[in-house]
């Protein structure tokens, strides 16, 4: 087996670019490697901000060689009545390859066609890798492209060498102006090259040794781990690593080399999410902070390279965030001298969103709207009547922070300024934690308030801001999600899931459509807004939970019965999932399925609305007798199993119930001739269905 590399050599990338690159080329590799018949011993790609490489250790000299068959034209218009060959004959053995005695008929159940036998594969893996480098390149993709020195190529930065080596072969084909060799770059700065590489063998001593380039991303990352807790450990204390962060550092340097910067004590007075967020945001350092979690006058950043004077550059990289934390302080020192009702005043000339008026108009409805949350989940979330006003003013106070100076000039802390500044105003526990925590959660994969004040702030901000954006007709449309409505939704759910809240979504979304003044004129009625806001909530629950590994007619059944009380969906959908694993599953589907679907086409033939209410005395048979006695028998199980959410004890209970149910189909006939006999069992199987339908929408559980 031979060896190959790629690598394609530009100017520096930025470091979000950097990860996606990587996976996108090996991905290619693969795909267009398999196509092209080349065994190898499987791909592995590397990038930095100069470089993207793929390599693979172990590849085929040639393609593999297979044989199949090819059908042609059809006999009779392959043949003329001499038996030659016509044109449409000669030419599909010349378009094959193959010589007149090559060819054969083959009987299909079309008939009778013209076919041959064709090796395909075979070739030089050196004449196939060109292509497959040209290809693999187009396939790389970039939030943005740009285009350099008059050409048509676009890049995501401008391409300044391709090296392809295979073995010690140099894989030849052009890009615009640049044509593939053997020879590379180092780093900018301590390896600039060129070097020429002798073989693909080479290649990785050649980058690093000569070229000082440490090319594997996770290397980078656990250089700089290792180095930082080191440099962290001799100062007592550890290093504050954030992941996101720290992928994005690995991803701005070739030659990783952490460094301890300091900065003055004194600035230790600001809170520690301003000095995390200048550090962090603005220098891409990392807070360092002692054993009891403070941090300390310390804080660590990555250079690119080795310093000849180690003490000249630690200067300069405080001097640079020394200005910042200047900045932050005074921010803080003058928002600590404003007062609250300052901020609100100020809230009154900010826009929220074109007719829903102003982000005060809108902390007013978040503070009635916390009010009537608290004051619902009270008894069951153990809130006293006299905090039912703070839950209010923690909304009423949550975007205050919007027009402090912190937070205009790190917009970051939005929300975290506004919880610190009311903590320090003694506006209490609920208030500040509410205002702190509003934000979250901010994506899929970040946590929801831990605190109830924060929830319910939260929840109040995205309720307003959805009940606001459907009303105007923004909804969202395909990817095309301006005001992350979908995130709102998704967020509220997990919210209630989450804390465990026992609340009525419709109703709750209506009090948010309340909220708003009367004079605001809506482009949707508030009916339609409302159903299309639910309708909205059910696509995203939907998304959520398949998302999760459950299955699509699981979740489609779960969410069917309603989704009103989010509390309880998830519960439901974990027992429907594990119900759905049962041997008498489909059965059982089958069973209930068949009942809901007499009661959806029957129902509206049986002369009056049917009720579940049902009369014993009009029972003709024994079958009849005994399903409507189970089912009697199961009521007060169901409720008592329903008011404690045990699901599992509930799908478990209708297994019970079922052979009677197939007693009643088997040897019973629902639409007899006698009105009151019919009418009294479409009500016993409407008894049977409302209770299922609080459970699943056992339709969509189609087997």
């Amino acid at each position: 087996m031979a060896e190959f590399i790629l690598e394609i050599g530009t100017e520096e990338m930025p470091a979000r670019f950097v990860p996606k690159l990587a996976g996108e080329l090996k991905a290619a590799f693969v795909k267009l490697l398999d196509e092209a018949m080349v065994e190898n011993g499987g791909v592995e790609t590397y990038a930095s901000p100069r470089r993207i490489t793929a390599h693979v250790a172990g590849i085929a000299a040639a393609q593999r060689r297979e044989e199949e068959t090819v059908t042609g034209p059809p006999v009779r218009i392959a043949y003329d009545e001499d038996g030659n060959l016509t044109k449409a004959g000669a030419g599909f053995a010349k378009t094959q390859g193959v010589a007149e005695d090559g060819l054969y008929t083959l009987t299909t159940d079309k008939g009778e066609y013209l076919a041959a036998n064709k090796v395909v594969g075979g070739g030089r893996t050196a004449d196939i890798l060109p292509g497959i480098c040209l290809k693999s390149i187009d396939a790389l993709s970039f939030p943005k492209k740009m285009r350099w020195g008059g050409y048509d190529f676009a890049f995501g930065r401008p391409i300044r060498w391709l090296l392809a080596l295979f073995d010690d072969d140099v894989v030849e084909f052009s890009v615009e102006n640049l044509t593939s060799g053997r020879e590379t770059r180092g780093h900018r700065v301590m390896g600039p090259g060129p070097f020429s590489v002798a073989g693909a063998k080479e290649y990785f001593s050649v980058i690093r040794e000569d070229g000082k380039v440490v090319i594997d991303p996770e290397e980078r990352k656990k250089t700089i781990v290792a180095e930082g807790d080191r440099l962290a450990k001799e100062l007592g204390g550890e290093i504050v690593w954030v992941d996101g962060l720290l992928d994005e550092v690995a991803n701005l340097v070739e030659y990783p080399k952490p460094l301890i910067g300091d900065i003055a004590p004194l600035y230790l007075e600001l809170p520690r999410e301003v000095l995390l967020t200048s550090m962090q945001s603005h220098q891409k350092s990392f807070g360092v902070q002692g054993a009891d979690g403070k941090l300390m006058p310390h804080f660590l950043t990555t250079l690119n390279l080795e310093p000849k004077d180690v003490a000249l550059v630690k200067k300069g990289w405080e001097r640079v965030l020394k200005a910042r934390l200047e900045d932050a302080r005074f921010f803080w020192e003058a928002d600590c001298k404003v007062d609250f009702k300052v901020w609100l005043e100020k809230l009154e000339h900010v826009v929220f969103l074109g007719p829903l008026g102003s982000v005060g108009d809108k902390s007013r409805r978040m503070e009635a709207l916390c009010s009537k949350l608290a004051e619902t989940l009270g008894e069951s979330k153990s809130i006293l009547p006299g905090e039912i006003e703070k839950y209010g003013r923690a909304g009423r106070l949550a975007k205050a922070d919007l027009v402090s100076e912190m937070v205009i000039e790190f917009d970051s802390l939005q929300g975290k300024m506004g919880g610190i500044y009311a903590e320090r105003a003694g506006k209490g526990e609920i208030v500040s934690r509410g205002i702190y925590e509003q934000y979250l959660p901010a994506g899929p994969d970040t946590p929801v308030p831990a605190s109830l004040a924060g929830a319910l702030v939260s929840m109040a901000d995205k309720a307003d801001t959805m009940a606001g954006c459907f009303g105007l007709g923004k909804v969202p449309t395909g990817a095309n999600d301006p005001y992350a409505l979908r995130r709102c939704a998704l967020g509220i759910a997990r919210i209630i899931m989450e804390h465990d809240l026992t609340l009525d979504l419709a109703e709750f979304l209506g009090w948010a459509q309340a909220a708003y003044a009367k004079d605001i004129k809506w482009k949707v009625g508030q009916e339609e807004s409302l159903e299309k806001l639910l309708d909205f909530f059910g696509q995203r629950l939907r998304a959520l939970f398949t998302g999760q590994g459950f299955g699509t007619r699981v979740v489609d059944a779960a969410i069917g019965a309603g989704f009103n009380d989010i509390r309880t969906l998830k519960a439901r959908l974990e027992a429907l999932s594990e119900f759905s694993r049962e041997q008498d599953f489909e059965q059982a589907v089958l069973t209930f399925k068949r009942a809901a679907n007499i009661i959806r086409k029957q129902g509206d033939e049986a002369g009056q609305p049917l009720t579940g209410s049902y009369d014993p005395d009009l029972f003709e048979d024994g079958h009849e007798t005994d399903f409507g006695n189970s089912l009697e028998a199961m009521a007060p199980r169901f409720d008592e199993l329903w008011e404690n959410s045990d699901f599992a004890g509930l799908l478990a209970l209708l297994r019970e119930l079922r052979p009677s149910v197939d007693g009643f189909f088997d040897n019973v006939m629902v639409m007899c001739d006698d009105p009151n006999v019919r009418l009294n069992r479409l009500n016993l199987l409407k008894a049977l269905v409302d209770r299922l339908g609080r459970l699943a929408d056992f339709n969509a559980l189609q087997v």
